[in-house]
């Protein structure tokens, strides 16, 4: 038998993930653009809608939302301006400082941001396929995905449970839960973690270094 001769163009393990991330990310873009043609919104105003309901609690400043989403502070002013328009955004300034922009939803934005993150459902049919040992192992995977990201700062600051305050990695015997949440006071699983808290308080640099050293570590030693 002749020599086995290398596959042209073999991968990594490492470039067939990076790969599907990336047709995951072309699905979600395919999808915003159709459900934005049908309701008239762009993917990036209808990202701006979701992050605006998201925070619905509170007015959000514009350069905020553009760090959030990674944009310049110009696309985002852009967008929502043809938001203000549709009257589903209200942009007003800042009473403790004039030069800052608050940006809320209206009540009609409301419902639009829960109508526009309706395309979202095909990739979450996909994610329910998995076993729920196979989805938090997953959410445990992008996690660190993330984490590596923003320690790039390709991504803003995430407001994940791994670098929260709050999150104490590994004091609970219990191996399903082994976690604990200190702002809810309970403890919590793998697949509970967040990627985005509401309730997110970043540590100091030291703690979060610690932290994420002990939750990875915690994880690897089991």
């Amino acid at each position: 038998m002749g020599k086995r001769l290398p596959m042209q163009s073999e991968k990594t393990i490492v470039d067939h993930i990076t790969v599907g991330l990336g047709k995951i990310a072309t699905a979600l873009r395919s999808q915003a653009w159709e459900g934005g043609t049908a309701r008239k919104l762009t993917p990036t105003q209808g990202q701006i809608l979701a992050l605006l309901a998201d925070r619905a609690t509170k007015a959000v400043r514009l350069n905020d939302v553009a760090g959030e989403l990674c944009l310049t502070a110009a696309t985002v002013s852009d967008a929502v301006t043809t938001l203000v328009e549709k009257k589903l955004v209200k942009k007003e300034r800042s009473a403790e400082d004039r030069r800052a922009l608050l940006l809320t939803l209206t009540a009609a934005g409301l419902l639009e941001a829960k109508q526009t993150t309706g395309w979202t459902e095909v990739v979450q049919a996909g994610v329910k396929s998995l076993t729920p040992d196979e989805q938090a192992v997953f959410l445990r995977g992008l996690t660190k995905v993330m984490h590596s990201l923003q320690e790039q700062g390709v991504v803003s600051v995430t407001r994940m449970c791994a670098g929260c305050t709050y999150f104490q990695p590994y004091v609970h015997a219990d191996a399903v839960r082994p976690h604990h949440c200190g702002f809810v006071n309970k403890p919590l699983g793998e697949g509970q973690l967040r990627l985005d808290c509401p309730d997110y308080i970043p540590g100091g640099e030291a703690d979060q270094a610690r932290r994420w050293q002990e939750f990875v570590g915690g994880w690897e030693g089991r």
